[in-house]
């Protein structure tokens, strides 16, 4: 348990892993609250742990959701939720998640977490590819400019296409961040030097990071926090 908990705090992309630690040791861990720790000792136990937010990150993303007073959101990319339960935990007791991800088997991993926390009447987990889940949210004009955050965490060749469709359900004010926008920091590094298993999200990653920073429809921060977020707020 402990080498693969340990496996996971390598996400982040600071060159010093000493430091990284301490920036965990420092200030995430002791403010990361009971819940949030059970579920990523969990995670730590997936084949794929390295999938899950980040907890530096997922201290930010709980910020971001204090400042704008969040109370409806979206995520897309749930896994095991542990950036599902944090936002559970942050919004208000009737605030509602639309929660989108293929993978119910992952979500049910947490799901015993999430139910002890008392936070489950504020999800809707949906098991679908995501775009048909948001093409049917703009088809009710209600559901147009009603979010206030969304966490994005998914397939990275499909971030343009969730961007539209977001832009259109967020409020204006909101804020939409993005996940893996540096990709272990291959987005920086000759293609050459980029392992075959990295080379397809990397060039995605990169397109996607360039039409983020010439969208004049909001402003935009790339945070080099786990493994890079790119936080949005329209305008």
């Amino acid at each position: 348990m402990e080498d693969k908990t340990k496996l996971m705090s390598t996400k982040g992309l600071l060159q010093s892993q000493e430091l990284y630690e301490y920036i965990l040791e420092t200030n995430v861990y002791p403010r990361e609250l009971e819940p949030l720790k059970e579920i990523r000792d969990i995670t730590a136990n997936h084949p794929r742990c390295l999938m899950a937010t980040a907890p530096d990150a997922g201290q930010m993303i709980s910020m971001l959701l204090d400042l704008v007073n969040a109370k409806k959101t979206i995520e897309i990319g749930v896994f095991t939720g542990y950036s599902l339960l944090l936002t559970a935990l942050t919004i208000p007791d009737d605030g509602k998640i639309t929660a989108i991800d293929l993978d119910q088997d992952a979500y049910e991993m947490g799901l015993p977490v999430i139910k002890k926390a008392g936070v489950e009447h504020k999800i809707n987990f949906i098991q679908s590819p995501a775009l048909p889940v948001l093409d049917k949210l703009l088809e009710d004009n209600d559901n147009k400019e009603s979010f206030d955050f969304a966490f994005i965490d998914a397939d990275k060749v499909n971030y343009q296409k969730y961007h539209e469709r977001l832009l259109q359900l967020v409020k204006v004010g909101s804020i939409i961040v993005y996940d893996n926008t540096l990709w272990s920091g291959t987005v920086a590094m000759p293609e050459e030097s980029v392992s075959e298993s990295l080379k397809e999200v990397r060039h995605h990653t990169i397109e996607f990071n360039k039409f983020l920073a010439a969208d004049t429809r909001i402003r935009l921060s790339q945070v080099p926090l786990g493994d890079g977020i790119t936080i949005c707020r329209r305008l």
